[in-house]
């Protein structure tokens, strides 16, 4: 297997560093720039989203590197997500983010969070009003038939827990291949890591270096002193080790950065070696999850009347 890459479930392979696509304002200059660097820098994974904004941006910078002959597109990873209007028909979500991208297949698509919404609703934070009821048999049913008409070469999830991972197992013909989560330092998963691993599911971790530069984002973790100092004893930089401390937990990296000197930095974290004792004094870091999901949770539409329903007291 080519070095850096991880071997799914489902036989294919992927990088094991991804390009995380999400912005706000989502601006498609800066988006196609960051693209075109990106791929120039060696990355050859991307992440998108319908929710994101920033599929036509992804896929017209791919386009025209392919087109130019920088990048084959059996070269490129791409992923890009279901939104929670669209479970009542996956299919036809998949091929509308197909035309926003202007590609033939996605290499994975991920139900974005285990919630349905009303079909009009396309922005990220639902109102009240907007929920119904999970019918998450049916919203699998769609994935494996995009699966099976090759609109993409893998199916998985995002923000499941490990109780949501064996319920989907009870009935999928296909299992999951990835569920992306938030992993870093500071939101170390444990727990789900080890029963994603009993099932073979790869666990690809969103905001690693927690979220910075978002709005719901922390320096927490960059910040850290521990982090810092084990930085400082190997001359890298607080970014790198928490990125290889995940990749060395066996997880893929969706890094967002449309910074050039720091897309570079990330893509050398595979050269840093933790030793031993840097994963023991991480391990004793505080623990504190960053993206809670508050904007899916009521107490009357909602399935998830709490935070802790929503990811099943894994909080």
């Amino acid at each position: 297997m080519r070095k850096n890459h991880a071997r799914l479930n489902c036989g294919i392979t992927m990088p094991l560093i991804g390009l995380g696509t999400y912005s706000f304002p989502n601006d498609r200059n800066i988006t196609e720039l960051a693209i075109h660097n990106a791929l120039q820098i060696g990355y050859r994974h991307f992440d998108t989203a319908k929710i994101y904004g920033s599929e036509p941006a992804v896929g017209k910078a791919l386009n025209d590197a392919i087109y130019d002959g920088v990048v084959d597109r059996e070269d490129i990873f791409l992923t890009s997500k279901l939104w929670g209007s669209d479970h009542h028909d996956p299919v036809s979500a998949l091929k509308r983010t197909l035309q926003s991208l202007g590609m033939e297949y996605l290499d994975m698509y991920l139900v974005h969070w285990p919630v349905k919404l009303k079909p009009w609703v396309n922005y990220p934070v639902p109102n009240e009003d907007d929920f119904e009821n999970l019918d998450f048999e049916g919203t699998w049913a769609g994935m494996e038939k995009c699966l099976e008409m090759g609109l993409c070469r893998s199916i998985g999830v995002s923000n499941f827990s490990s109780k949501k991972i064996h319920w989907l197992l009870d009935f999928a013909s296909t299992p999951p291949a990835v569920n992306q989560v938030e992993m870093h330092p500071m939101w170390r998963q444990e727990k789900l890591r080890e029963t994603c691993g009993d099932h073979k599911i790869h666990v690809s971790a969103y905001s690693p270096l927690g979220g910075p530069g978002n709005a719901w984002g922390s320096t927490a973790v960059v910040h850290d002193p521990i982090i810092k100092s084990i930085a400082f004893k190997h001359k890298a930089t607080p970014a790198q080790v928490a990125l290889q401390w995940g990749l060395s937990r066996g997880s893929s990296m969706i890094v967002k950065s449309f910074n050039k000197e720091r897309m570079k930095e990330n893509m050398t974290s595979f050269d840093l070696k933790l030793s031993e004792e840097d994963i023991m004094d991480i391990q004793k870091l505080e623990q504190m999850k960053i993206m809670r999901g508050e904007f899916l949770v009521n107490d009357t539409t909602s399935p998830y009347k709490t935070i802790a329903d929503l990811w099943d007291d894994e909080i």
